[in-house]
């Protein structure tokens, strides 16, 4: 069993926000003598353990406190109340000798330098982390083997699409071996075919170096494909923290029902049931099997609408996380 790398403990962030109640440059002014503020709690008594060698998924809303947490956890903020322990250090109070230890992909800002090749970012950053030469080139050699580089980082970084991009991102993040990688929309914006291509690759560097991810993103199938535990934040708490499989089981007791009609039906004719989503030809519907018995409720639906086609399945697990934030 592998031992725990980050131990956050009660901790609590709370911002002291400056409040305008009114418009106008005379209630600015007003407030520059008698300013009002309110109490914004971004997190509220957060316990949290992640075990060495992990992908985890942090998840939530906008809003809901997640880069609060991140920022606390990588030492840029330090929190109100309680503590954080990453691989022994106090990550505010020890922040050199700690960002030595750690990575940051972010999949909406670069490191990278626009008109330079990705390589003499990476000889910066051999320098900056006083990486000895013979690692820089142990390492540089495996991520240019595992991502198929080539000469792709002998490219003017301009020329280069961005799913090499990304690819040259995660080498910028993990060229002096850190042990704990923090990854933030690591996909956003590729196509179907680079994004599967970056999960796999961030699963085989998990596998080969044991390094451990904590993965932000909005896109679930990223969760999904890499993640084998979640945490869900709303409002300032954890909601869900678990496994992805038993996420998917949270909501077992509801089936999506999807019909496809041979003509076109009213949707006074749906009255009787829980629409979801409606169109002449086609809707979805939600059967709770605490209220109801799905085979009663397959028949009546046969028996009376012009049904094509039928399809049940499970509710998804975007759904299932809406109703997590819902709840």
């Amino acid at each position: 069993m592998n031992e725990n790398i980050i131990k956050i403990t009660n901790i609590t962030k709370i911002f002291k926000v400056p409040e305008k109640t009114k418009e106008g440059l005379l209630s600015s002014i007003k407030l520059l003598f008698n300013r009002k503020y309110k109490i914004i709690k971004a997190v509220d008594d957060i316990t949290l353990n992640i075990k060495k060698g992990e992908i985890r998924g942090l998840i939530g809303p906008n809003g809901a406190g997640k880069s609060t947490l991140i920022k606390m956890i990588s030492g840029i903020l330090y929190p109100s109340s309680g503590s954080i322990d990453v691989m022994g250090f106090t990550p505010w109070l020890h922040r050199e000798s700690y960002v030595k230890k750690i990575g940051v992909l972010l999949g909406q800002k670069t490191q990278l330098f626009w008109d330079l090749p990705a390589i003499d970012t990476f000889s910066l950053n051999k320098q900056l982390y006083k990486i000895p030469d013979n690692k820089f080139k142990f390492n540089l050699e495996y991520f240019k083997e595992i991502l198929q580089l080539g000469d792709v980082i002998y490219k003017p970084v301009r020329n280069l699409s961005l799913g090499e991009r990304i690819k040259c991102e995660l080498v910028c993040s993990m060229l002096h071996e850190p042990q704990l990688v923090y990854l933030d929309e690591p996909t956003i914006g590729l196509d179907v075919f680079a994004r599967d291509a970056i999960r796999k690759l961030i699963k085989q560097i998990n596998k080969d170096k044991n390094i451990t991810f904590i993965l932000t993103t909005h896109d679930l199938n990223d969760i999904e494909n890499l993640c084998r535990n979640v945490t869900i934040i709303n409002k300032g708490k954890i909601v869900y923290d678990d496994s992805i499989e038993k996420l998917k089981t949270y909501f077992s007791y509801k089936k999506i029902i999807e019909l496809k009609f041979y003509k076109e039906i009213k949707e006074k004719n749906l009255t009787n049931f829980n629409v979801i989503n409606y169109t002449p030809l086609t809707a979805v519907l939600e059967i709770d099997l605490y209220l109801n018995n799905l085979q009663l409720e397959i028949n009546k639906i046969i028996n009376t609408l012009p049904v094509k086609d039928i399809n049940i399945d499970s509710i998804s697990i975007e759904e299932v996380i809406k109703q997590i934030y819902k709840n």
